[in-house]
């Protein structure tokens, strides 16, 4: 297939659309089922790279969710504990422990379940029966792979009613090194960012405390991986293997933060026994349960649990999870790592991280204020790197 032809572009009226490449070769990609549209392959290509350069880098299977061209999450292979999948919606999946990939997945999906409602799902490995299990019961639009299990591939095909979009991806494809788009009829140019991200990257600490551990390296590599396909500015947060808050597309360094920070503390709230053990009504969806979740744990948990709406959610009434004790908890977690894809321009950023359990740094380096961002480190032991390189995307 050499082109294929779209509904519309980013909106209805945006037409003509398709998708085609330069001198008639033929496209990587393989439809399966559904008809994709704009946006659709917006978020397939870029959610197929990163997986692609994230598995490469750990050796590990890998999976992303996306929206609207940045990643809500992506996250490597590791083991889930039993609180994780509960708080992820998957501790109910049969063999969740047997598939690696399935288990990337489940943290993908589950770290920020309401932005991932109608995600672009990319996986590094071939589709198995288990991770297709996973998405048949989410609100998703489509998927984009390496390859697919004949059972799962047959899961897949009954998600919105035959109509779910499926997209079988050449492992081997390799883009041509120099890149082209058009914005208002002028046409960009440049070189692919093909840098290459592995802990190699994080050989210059700058900090007093330069204990970095291979799991810190681990964690800022999927940092960094997901930076580069997120649109920007963008800060990231990750854990155990998976990106646990994305601050996206702002244009001050602190809102990055700020927003990466309390995504990745309501990741972990939603770990407590008080979160865990919300007494949700069985006829309540998983949507209307992240809904819930996300209004408890925020600043108006009042509208949720006021008399004549709780319990259209909940058979009991819940107790307030009053704001000293998210900060009580909170202030247990440790170890946490902090990409950004360009430099910290005040400690501001490292003050704010550290609220929420940040121990590691990666950052480009190169502010005037370095010295600042760096005492501001060694005031609460962290360890940070610079590693010299900006991954701005656009």
């Amino acid at each position: 297939m050499k082109e294929f032809e779209l509904k519309y572009g980013c909106n209805p009226n945006q037409k003509p659309a398709s998708i085609s490449m330069e001198k008639g070769k033929d496209l990587p990609i393989e439809i399966l089922n559904g008809r994709p549209g704009y946006i659709n392959f917006l978020d397939a290509l870029n959610s197929w790279q990163l997986v692609n350069e994230l598995s490469k880098a750990t050796g590990l299977p890998s999976a992303t969710s996306f929206k609207h061209v940045s990643p809500t999450s992506a996250a490597v292979a590791i083991p889930m504990s039993e609180e994780l999948k509960k708080a992820s919606f998957v501790d109910d999946i049969e063999g969740l422990d047997d598939s690696a990939l399935a288990t990337a997945y489940g943290r993908a999906r589950g770290t920020d379940r309401m932005s991932s409602f109608g995600d672009w799902v990319a996986l590094s490995d071939t589709c198995d029966e288990v991770t297709a299990t996973i998405l048949k019961r989410e609100v998703s639009d489509g998927i984009i792979a390496p390859g697919y299990t004949d059972k799962a591939l047959e899961i897949l095909k009954e998600k919105k009613k035959g109509a779910y979009n499926i997209v079988k991806i050449d492992k081997d494809y390799i883009p041509d090194p120099i890149e082209k788009k058009q914005v208002f009829g002028v046409t960009f140019t440049q070189g692919r960012n093909e840098f290459k991200i592995d802990k190699s990257l994080f050989t210059e600490i700058v900090t007093e405390n330069k204990n970095l551990t291979e799991d810190a390296i681990r964690d800022l590599i999927v940092s960094l991986i997901t930076l580069k396909y997120t649109q920007s500015n963008s800060v990231v947060f990750a854990e155990g293997g998976q990106a646990i808050g994305v601050g996206a597309g702002q244009q001050s360094r602190i809102h990055c933060t700020r927003l990466a920070g309390s995504k990745a503390d309501f990741w972990h709230l939603r770990q407590s026994e008080k979160v865990l053990n919300l007494p949700f009504r069985e006829d309540v969806a998983r949507p209307n349960r992240d809904n819930a979740i996300d209004i408890y744990l925020g600043e108006e948990a009042e509208d949720l649990l006021r008399d004549g709406t709780w319990e259209a959610v909940f058979t009991e009434k819940p107790k307030p999870f009053t704001l000293e004790e998210k900060r009580d908890f909170l202030s247990k977690i440790k170890g946490v790592s902090l990409g950004s894809d360009a430099f910290f321009p005040f400690g501001d950023n490292i003050e704010r991280a550290y609220k929420s359990g940040v121990g590691f740094v990666a950052q480009p380096g190169g502010s005037v204020r370095d010295d600042n961002v760096i005492e501001t480190c060694n005031k609460y032991d962290m360890v940070m790197c610079f590693t010299g390189m900006r991954l701005f995307h656009h």
